[in-house]
């Protein structure tokens, strides 16, 4: 809900603070990556501390940074307090997904994915509208405090529903790998993030990102060394998680970029206030909600290959859709056309999740978690970085500095472009790819996986 919430009061924020509201995509990429950086850890610290342990901690952390959104009064406090919202967030969904992964039998995890990601959805669908409402009527201060009454219940539900869970064996944790793809990471993304912002100077920029460079190098040659890397990039030799990261890292820098493009498109272009641009928008949630339930059979019927390959090109044409929306299009519309579209993109990401699972052992769940949460978050911050440069150069083309309703809809082609790249990997899928998660081999060949936090995976 938080992610949400704030697409829709970037521009009210902006004005109070005194910056633009583009600039203030920092604020969402600084919080994206923020994640990306301390997400290699939490495989690690979730199997030597406990499930429990540090899901607790992790929302104490998260409500911290949330009081500190709240009580920024410039740009540069409220980029810090998504920092360490970030910091708290990173330890969130990759422990909440080890936990799934870890004591759900393989053939039964793409139901289980579907229906533990509903409750995530909420926040999306409520998100939009309540932010625009608070925006709107009272001040854009309180999207953030309302995290502290929800983060109390979070602690308290998590204490009595969420095992403390922890690996037997305890590795040596990479501290060298992970200061590595950590600085490498940051350097990178935040440098191309705030590149044409005038936020920093350009010897800056460019500092970060070839000290970026310099340290993802590092940590490739530091990770052929090292047993037990921070991120274990041999992972990728396996063909259905390769497909699902590299695949999935291309498909979500378009989808990412939408609910960063939309409000801005809505309120700046449009001239909604953010509560009616609230309600426009929470229907590609409402749309992803109506999916979760027929996940399962749809993978069944058509299997991962199929649905990947060809519900790409379907979530990327809705998602070029918004690029026809005008002032003069009527909201029913527009709430059709997202919800449809959300309904499709829900398959596309459930599918997705769940196929970097399928060739995994059991010692290896923790790493893959960890990798294909720091490639998620990487690809959502790179879709806002994208959506929002195609729209700078958009207005910087016609003379201007100042954002119109003519500058989205070459952002919205440009990313619904780049999501259909993703079927470049997915057809590379061999035709029975995942066959044992969705189902479709005969009883007589089927194997179930049992995983759990005491014992290595057994094969029934």
């Amino acid at each position: 809900m938080d992610s949400t919430v704030i697409a829709t009061s970037l521009p009210a924020i902006a004005a109070d603070i005194g910056t633009n509201p583009l600039a203030l995509k920092l604020a969402v990429t600084s919080y994206l990556l923020s994640l990306a950086v301390f997400i290699p850890a939490s495989g690690w610290t979730a199997d030597r501390f406990g499930a429990s342990t540090v899901f607790r901690a992790a929302i104490a952390v998260f409500m911290v940074g949330s009081i500190g959104c709240a009580l920024s009064s410039s740009l540069t406090d409220f980029v810090i307090a998504r920092i360490l919202q970030g910091m708290g967030g990173a330890m969130m969904t990759p422990v909440g997904r080890l936990v799934l992964v870890r004591t759900i039998p393989k053939r039964e995890l793409v139901g289980a994915m579907a229906w533990v990601t509903m409750p995530a959805l909420v926040g999306p669908v409520i998100g939009p509208p309540v932010g625009g409402f608070i925006t709107t009527y009272l001040s854009w201060h309180w999207i953030f405090l309302i995290n502290i009454p929800i983060g109390i219940a979070g602690i308290i539900f998590a204490s009595r529903y969420i095992e403390n869970v922890r690996a037997e064996a305890h590795e040596r944790f990479d501290v060298v790998g992970m200061i590595y793809v950590g600085l490498g990471i940051a350097g990178l993304a935040f440098g191309l993030s705030v590149a044409g912002l005038n936020f920093l100077p350009w010897s800056v920029v460019i500092g970060l990102v070839v000290g970026g460079t310099i340290f993802i190098v590092a940590y490739l040659v530091h990770a052929k060394r090292t047993p037990v890397p921070a991120l274990d990039l041999t992972l990728f030799k396996l063909p259905t998680f390769r497909a699902s990261v590299v695949g999935g890292f291309i498909f979500r820098i378009g989808i990412g970029a939408m609910p960063f493009l939309l409000p801005l498109m809505l309120q700046l272009g449009f001239g909604l206030s953010p509560f009616h641009s609230g309600l426009i928008t929470f229907a590609a949630a409402a749309g992803a909600i109506g999916m979760k339930a027929a996940t399962a059979g749809i993978l069944r019927r058509f299997g991962f290959r199929n649905i990947l390959l060809f519900n790409t090109f379907i979530s990327a044409a809705f998602l070029a859709v918004c690029a026809l929306f005008t002032d003069a299009t009527p909201p029913a519309i527009m709430i059709g056309l997202l919800f449809v579209g959300g309904f499709f993109r829900s398959l596309q990401f459930t599918s997705i999740n769940t196929l970097a699972y399928a060739e995994i052992e059991s010692a290896r769940v923790s790493r893959a978690t960890s990798l294909v949460s720091v490639a998620q978050q990487l690809a959502l911050s790179a879709g806002v970085g994208v959506g929002a440069l195609a729209v700078d150069l958009s207005a910087a083309s016609h003379g201007r500095t100042d954002i119109l309703a003519a500058d989205f809809p070459p952002a919205f082609l440009i990313v619904a472009g780049i999501s259909t790249l993703a079927a470049l990997f997915f057809t590379r899928l061999p035709p029975d790819a995942g066959a044992e998660l969705s189902g479709r081999l005969p009883v007589t060949a089927q194997v179930t996986t049992q995983v759990t936090p005491q014992a290595p995976a057994e094969k029934i």
